[in-house]
């Protein structure tokens, strides 16, 4: 999905509008006057109508995903609040989120917050948006290169830490074989997620991967592994409808296998209130969206930089059980 970003207003540039209001005043009050600008951009007219910030999100979701929805969800409660005007495209396939970005550097954005799930595919056109003076942060995924790419900032989940924590976890229940599901071949967060699990958990840790497009054909793969080892007693799935399908897929094979999830939406939530599904791991989505949008109007505003960009600002891991998903599903799911 691309949504048209918004043609540039044919007024100055907010820094040239403030220029311009310092030297009148000058003038005005003859002697006593400092440039406006020397110290950063004045509180008084940053955020008028004249001076909004243009940001564009461009991210590798697929249309309709709940997940997406949650992260534009919080983007755009953060330009509501900062007046910003946002833009939200989204692109499964690398080519197209390259693209897409591409689009918003030519449309000369002040800002671009960027998924990173095939990092060598961005490196182009983030190099580009640098190029033309584009302040660009990172969320969601990429943060092991979201440096290395010359970011900003990056907003999201140490995914090795969280799958580490995952395979702790899975020895504290007593399992011994998993199935980690991979439904995006060479998306990077979800490779790490699972070889975090495999690093800390002491038994079997087996990859499966599958189509994430076809829910069908995913609940068939992982009732297929299972009806073929019924040593598996643990199934790990990567996202929401990921879940759901596995959870189906036990059923169809007739096994004993639990399943857990790295995200959740309120239908994961309502399967680890009944059971279905033993725990998942919430990394926050919204606030990956909102704490992106916002660090990008910060820096445009007054130059601040979140993480120092030396760190990146974790959102996850939290473990969602049956014990307190009514406490965490008010705000797990945006």
């Amino acid at each position: 999905m691309n949504t048209p970003l918004p043609a540039r207003s044919p007024s100055a540039s907010p820094g040239a509008a403030r220029a311009a209001a310092s030297a009148a005043l000058c003038l005005l009050l003859v002697a006593g006057c400092s440039d406006a600008t020397a110290s950063g951009p004045d509180p008084d007219t940053a955020g008028r109508p004249g001076d909004r910030i243009r940001v564009a999100l461009v991210t590798h979701g697929a249309q309709g995903d709940a997940f997406w929805d949650s992260v534009r969800r919080g983007a755009e409660t953060a330009a509501a609040k900062d007046g910003v005007e946002l833009t939200y495209a989204s692109d499964a396939d690398a080519a197209g989120q390259a693209a897409l970005v591409r689009d918003a550097v030519r449309d000369r954005v002040d800002g671009i917050a960027v998924t990173l799930a095939k990092p060598r595919a961005m490196k182009g056109p983030v190099t580009e948006a640098r190029a033309a003076g584009i302040a660009v942060v990172g969320l969601n995924s990429g943060i092991d290169a979201w440096r290395s790419a010359g970011l900003l900032a990056y907003f999201g989940q140490d995914e090795s830490v969280a799958g580490r924590a995952v395979g702790d976890r899975l020895d504290a229940l007593g399992r011994k074989h998993a199935l980690c599901v991979i439904h995006e071949r060479g998306n990077v967060a979800l490779e790490a997620r699972c070889a975090g699990v495999k690093k800390a958990f002491a038994g079997e840790t087996e990859m499966l991967y599958v189509d994430g497009t076809d829910p069908d054909a995913m609940t068939a793969a992982v009732a297929a592994r299972l009806g073929q080892d019924a040593s598996v007693d643990q199934v790990v799935a990567n996202g929401a409808h990921v879940a759901l399908a596995s959870v189906k897929a036990v059923k169809d094979a007739g096994s004993g296998a639990e399943v857990a999830t790295f995200d959740l939406d309120k239908d994961v939530v309502a399967a680890v209130r009944d059971g279905r599904v033993g725990f998942a791991v919430d990394q926050q989505p919204w606030l990956q969206g909102y704490l992106a949008v916002d660090a990008l109007w910060l820096h445009e505003t007054n130059g601040g930089v979140s993480g120092g960009g030396t760190a990146p600002v974790l959102t996850g891991p939290a473990f969602v059980t049956k014990a307190d998903v009514t406490d965490g599903a008010r705000y797990a799911t945006g």
